[in-house]
């Protein structure tokens, strides 16, 4: 099966997500993880003003199959929070690089995107 790997994005091998706009980083997880996963039942993240650091966990996604943990791709402090996945977590399985998203972060050091997966990298991990 082929999956969706956009390549304005950058990946982390855990299955997270991030798109740069400026200096905020909009995070979410892969088709690819969302498909591993199953129906997706409940999403736990953390609050605006919440500090990440790069490669910690910052919340859980709950499916039908596992509960699995996120991981910050960059470090940084919480903006905002998809609250849609609250009574829609469905989001996720549904348009997992669009409404699915979960969390933006102000990104706190940009050059932890050099880090990250291309996505050219990211699809070679998941073939």
């Amino acid at each position: 099966m082929s999956f969706d790997v956009p390549d304005d994005l950058r990946y982390l091998d855990s299955h997270e997500w991030a798109r740069v706009d400026d200096t905020s980083v909009r995070i979410g997880i892969s088709e690819f993880a969302q498909d591993e996963l199953g129906d997706v039942v409940f999403v736990d993240l953390p609050n605006e003003g919440d500090a990440l650091t790069a490669g910690e966990d910052f919340g859980v996604v709950e499916s039908i199959k596992a509960v699995s943990d996120i991981y910050a791709p960059v470090s940084g402090t919480v903006v905002a929070a998809n609250d849609d996945l609250a009574d829609r977590p469905e989001l996720v399985n549904e348009d997992p690089y669009g409404d699915g998203w979960l969390i933006e972060v102000q990104l706190s050091d940009e050059s932890e995107l050099d880090d990250l997966l291309s996505a050219e990298e990211y699809r070679d991990q998941i073939a």
